[in-house]
């Protein structure tokens, strides 16, 4: 999934970045309030991990703008140092999903962005059952009869993320932003994304026959469950 850290204590933040990285997350970073603004008006992001105290503004501004603009479901857990019972209050009320006062623990951060990820999509656990397939969303494997396929971190994100948002239809735009990350980096014409999804197709389809996992023409894909 697709993540910005907007912290301006920039050891913490790669620290941050390099932990979640390595659970296979795509990070961004923005050091500033200004910069973080560029971003999210351009991107949408699964998570935005905030601080309160920026550079040139507050992080609870930033995230008020956020909830006012429409059709925004990023999901925000607010890191800082203000401890405060009010400043938790006010971060909570403002429409952050949760709140870790400095210092935490980077495990403990994982632990409830997995909690968050199943209230969500009103999950009960890390794993979802998907035609005979099993999701490990905590462990990032696909298994099918006990045995784990062999996809690619980038096939794993792109079926993970369509299961997670399961019959709707996921425009390629929108697949290669939660996927990739900044899609101002990215070449609009390259089809890419069809390759993997081409590939992920395949290795689903040695297992199951089943067509649930659509292309909607123009558009991009759905995964009907």
């Amino acid at each position: 999934m697709n993540i910005l850290i907007v912290e301006d204590e920039k050891t913490l933040a790669l620290e941050m970045a390099e932990f979640l990285g390595k659970e296979g997350y795509t990070i961004e970073h923005a050091w500033k309030k200004s910069s973080a603004e560029e971003k999210i008006f351009v991107n949408t992001y699964d998570f935005i991990l905030l601080d309160l105290s920026l550079p040139g503004g507050d992080g609870l501004d930033l995230l008020n703008q956020l909830r006012s603009t429409q059709g925004r479901e990023d999901s925000v857990i607010i890191l800082t140092a203000r401890g405060d019972v009010d400043d938790r209050i006010k971060g909570l009320e403002s429409g952050a999903d949760d709140y870790l006062a400095k210092p935490f623990s980077l495990s403990e951060l994982l632990a409830r962005m997995h909690a968050i990820i199943r209230r969500k999509h009103k999950l009960e656990k890390n794993e979802i059952s998907v035609h005979k397939f099993i999701l490990d969303i905590k462990n990032h494997m696909l298994c099918f009869n006990g045995e784990r396929l062999n996809l690619t971190n980038k096939e794993f994100e792109i079926f993970n993320y369509l299961v997670l948002n399961k019959n709707r239809v996921i425009s390629r735009v929108n697949l290669t932003e939660h996927v990739w990350g900044d899609i101002l980096e990215i070449n609009s014409d390259s089809n890419f994304v069809d390759v993997h999804v081409k590939n992920l197709r395949k290795k689903l389809s040695a297992h199951t026959a089943i067509e649930w996992f659509e292309t909607v023409r123009s558009i991009g894909y759905r995964i009907n469950l």
